[in-house]
């Protein structure tokens, strides 16, 4: 309180002495700065929209099977995988504006690369497309995603990564639809694929504008406080114990070999893709996976023992709230790509029949299909559903929860959304019509703030350098969402798209007991007000 003055003068006088919503600590005002990261998030929600839609054009016109056109997604988390460690380093030397620069003309050499690849015509050339801008959007979003939460003072976080992921969300509205009118022309398959480049096309010539833009724009890399004193040097490496906190290294070793078991798994499942496309039989690839996999994990988990050994409190994977961050992560994607991936099969399967208003309505608008005097939904009007109620749930979500999250402790929140989407994915395996159809509505908004919220809560308390290293990691784990979607897909094969279901219930449950675990996995008290990410 100001001496001399009531609470409520004290109040005033310091509400007018508060730094702005996008000035830093040092007076730099980041508001132009904030507009063009904000735009980072718009594009790659905007590419990852248009991937969903892809498969199904290239399984008309080059006359694939499903397993063969999962290569597009393949590709795309492929990018990822290859690049997201390349880019933390890339961003440590460089720093955010560099990585940004070098992100942006990777998107723009693969956007450039679809005119090409269509006129080559073969499926490589344009999965290496996919690729190649599947990189770019990992330097993106390696370097954005820490970068947002340092552009202005703390309490006023919430509110402005708020603005930055809703147009992310607007890029997972408009992708599809963009991506579906080149994708489906109605000129027929032959003039959808003539076509193909041009939204690429595009795109690669925005981000070089976008490149450009940045290069002249001022993009400073800001410090931040190093609160566990990952890049102290000169300190004891076995008795550190900073502000009273410690590590245990069984733990460090059990969550360290998790994470190499989830990028184990994801290998098995990408495996498991290639080799039949390989012409490889289904008895050869049991076979032959168990080795492939299992025993690099097994020499993976020996070389750990003396690697974790080694490590100490100034390393980040000393500090269990990243490296279960990044496990959480892996889940949380999963689940996202599954949900995202067969919501229209879901819907065509199990919704049931509507009436001939809802028919005619501005949410289905006629795309039904009469079957025994009854009206289903059709692939339509289930892509209609996707993007208007499904995406508008998501960006509603994002607004909701950061609002949330500047009032409660971030960690409960997401713990909270994470058992509200363990409920709603129980109510969509009881199979209870358009109950169970609203459950999987739901599921959209309760799970949009996730990937943000575990991002920042993984990277909390790092310093600048520490932090852009941590991003990597964390960014790398999007890699489960190259699983998810094989998974989910055998089981609805096998039983139906709602026991499908189980899969994401599972992977929020993890997600749950991260959350309501991370107050002892960090040795922090809850963070009101934490400022959160832009999203996946």
């Amino acid at each position: 309180m100001v001496t001399g003055y009531s609470p409520s003068q004290s109040k005033t006088i310091m509400n007018k002495n508060k730094p702005g919503m996008f000035t830093t600590s040092d007076g730099q005002n980041m508001v132009f700065t904030f507009i063009l990261v904000t735009s980072l998030f718009l594009l790659w929600g905007f590419c990852n929209g248009m991937i969903d839609v892809m498969d199904k054009h290239f399984q008309d016109q080059l006359h694939l099977t499903l397993a063969q056109s999962a290569w597009v997604q393949f590709a795309h988390y492929m990018g990822y995988t290859l690049m997201a460690l390349p880019a933390g380093m890339l961003t440590r030397k460089f720093g955010y504006k560099g990585g940004i620069i070098f992100g942006l003309l990777l998107v723009s050499v693969g956007g450039f690369w679809f005119m090409p690849a269509t006129s080559i015509g073969a499926f490589w050339a344009f999965l290496l497309g996919v690729c190649l801008i599947a990189m770019g959007l990992t330097v993106l979003e390696t370097v954005a995603n820490p970068y947002t939460t340092i552009l202005g003072p703390k309490d006023s976080g919430a509110t402005r990564i708020n603005l930055a992921q809703s147009f992310n969300g607007i890029g997972w509205i408009l992708g599809p639809i963009v991506g579906g009118t080149y994708f489906y022309s109605e000129g027929g398959v032959e003039v959808a694929h003539g076509q193909i480049y041009i939204p690429y096309l595009a795109i690669a010539i925005v981000v070089l504008v976008l490149g450009v833009i940045f290069f002249f724009a001022n993009v400073p890399d800001i410090k931040t406080e190093d609160a566990y004193h990952t890049e102290d040097t000169g300190s004891n490496p076995t008795t550190d114990n900073h502000e009273g906190r410690t590590y245990n290294r069984g733990l460090m070793f059990v969550l360290m070999f998790l994470n190499v078991c989830a990028l184990a798994f994801a290998a098995y499942m990408i495996l498991n893709l290639i080799l039949p496309v390989c012409n490889v039989s289904v008895e050869q690839t049991n076979r032959i996976l168990p080795f492939l996999v299992g025993v690099p994990l097994f020499i993976a988990g020996v070389l750990l023992v003396p690697v974790s050994r080694k490590i100490t409190f100034h390393n980040i994977w000393a500090h269990p709230h990243f490296s279960s961050a990044t496990i959480a992560q892996f889940f949380y994607v999963a689940a996202q790509a599954g949900i995202f991936s067969f919501f229209i099969n879901y819907i065509i399967s199990e919704m049931p029949p509507i009436s001939k208003e809802t028919v005619d309505g501005f949410l289905i608008h006629g795309n039904a299909v009469l079957r025994d005097g009854l009206y289903y939904v059709n692939q339509k009007g289930a892509s209609r559903l996707e993007s208007l109620v499904g995406f508008a749930l998501f960006c509603l979500g994002r607004f909701v929860g950061s609002a949330l999250i500047n009032k409660f402790p971030a960690h409960r929140v997401l713990g909270v959304f994470g058992t509200l989407n363990i409920l709603l994915c129980g109510v969509v395996i009881m199979k209870l019509g358009m109950i169970s159809v609203i459950a999987v509505f739901l599921t959209f908004f309760f799970m949009s703030v996730m990937f943000p919220t575990i991002f920042a809560l993984g990277v909390h308390g790092f310093g600048t350098q520490s932090k852009k290293k941590a991003s990597a990691f964390i960014v790398m784990s999007i890699t489960g969402g190259a699983l998810m979607p094989k998974v989910m897909g055998h089981l609805g094969d096998v039983y139906n798209m709602s026991v499908s279901f189980w899969v994401p219930l599972i992977s929020f449950a993890l997600i749950a007991a991260y959350a309501f675990s991370w107050t002892s996995l960090s040795q922090s008290e809850g963070v009101t007000g934490l400022k959160t990410s832009g999203g996946h």
